[in-house]
């Protein structure tokens, strides 16, 4: 019981209602019966109120339960509240190769992975220490965490395109930036919670296995063990299409569907969680999602406010209702 209410034995006084409403049945049954006893029933029936006989006993019942809510509110309910955190670090790894120049997702892969950055970066809780990194066949620290979250989308509009993509190499920076930032607040014990959030759009080409010493599943493999979930976005369709040099001249479209598959097995292996999106709108939803995850933490608290304004409602409702009714309280 008491993981529930902070003062249990305040609920015993929900007796002293049952009370109440025991002595409100028994003396309008004393009054029934003294008015039966002394009076001409014809006359009677011919001047009661009836209207008044069929609500009279509403403002009571409505009082009652105001006093029920009330005596919950004095134990003290106990809730889960989200709370805003004031201390974390998130670090955002974002896949630059030249697949993100797609435009299966419109105006292209980057740009609209640029514009939902920074309206998370917009949206994300103050004090949260907010880091960028970008990828391609190497990583790039643009932004170590700080929380001014502007920082993060100035660098944001200059991302550039490159070759090849190395996705383990962006998580090992992500990483790099948490324990660097870790050390500087006093070690890992003092360390606020971290996150890392990897938005990508294809599997990792260099190196070759993404078991390898640099690759992706070794990273998300190191990432765990610092207790540092990555939590990855795969971004696109698996429609979309760039056009590249050719090898005898000219142009030539390949395709570069999305992969989920390594990204999710990136997510799982960090614990950390796996979302897809496909369009602008829907990457933005994500980054909500993220948001509130980790923008805030659940935490127990009291919870009687709510009771307490209802109660009292109640309770005054039930007073107005009788001298609207019945002329006098109840």
């Amino acid at each position: 019981m008491s993981d529930w209410f902070a003062h249990p034995w305040w609920l015993f006084s929900i007796l002293l209602v049952v009370a109440l409403v025991g002595v409100y049945a028994y003396v309008l049954r004393k009054r029934k019966a003294r008015a039966l006893a002394f009076s001409n029933m014809d006359v009677l029936k011919s001047v009661a109120p009836s209207k008044t006989d069929r609500f009279r006993h509403v403002p009571f019942a409505i009082l009652a339960v105001g006093l029920l809510l009330l005596t919950v509110a004095l134990s003290g309910p106990i809730a889960e509240r989200d709370v805003a955190r004031n201390r974390a670090t998130v670090v955002l790894v974002v896949d630059v190769s030249q697949s993100m120049k797609a435009t299966d997702v419109a105006p292209s892969r980057l740009q609209a992975a640029q514009a939902a950055g920074k309206r998370f970066a917009d949206d994300l809780t103050d004090g949260i220490n907010l880091g960028l990194v970008s990828y391609a066949g190497t990583a790039s620290t643009l932004v170590s965490p700080t929380p001014d979250h502007d920082r993060t989308k100035s660098a944001l509009d200059n991302l550039k395109l490159a070759e090849k993509t190395a996705t383990g190499e962006g998580i090992f920076a992500g990483l790099q930036l948490v324990q660097t930032l870790n050390a500087a607040l006093g070690g890992d014990d003092a360390a606020p919670p971290a996150r890392i959030v990897l938005l990508s759009d294809g599997k990792q080409t260099v190196p070759e296995s993404p078991d390898d010493p640099r690759g992706a599943f070794t990273a998300a493999r190191k990432a765990k063990e610092e207790e540092i979930p990555v939590s990855t976005i795969s971004f696109g369709t698996l429609h979309g299409t760039v056009e590249i040099e050719a090898p005898g001249g000219g142009v030539e479209r390949v395709g570069v569907p999305v992969d989920d598959e390594s990204l999710r097995t990136i997510a799982n292996l960090s614990q950390g969680d796996f979302f897809t999106a496909s369009s602008l709108d829907e990457l933005n939803k994500v980054y909500d999602t993220l948001q509130k995850q980790i923008g805030y933490e659940k935490e127990r608290g009291d919870n009687s406010r709510p009771w307490l304004l209802a109660g009292t409602l109640l309770a005054v409702l039930g007073a107005m209702a009788a001298l609207l009714l019945n002329r006098r309280l109840p």
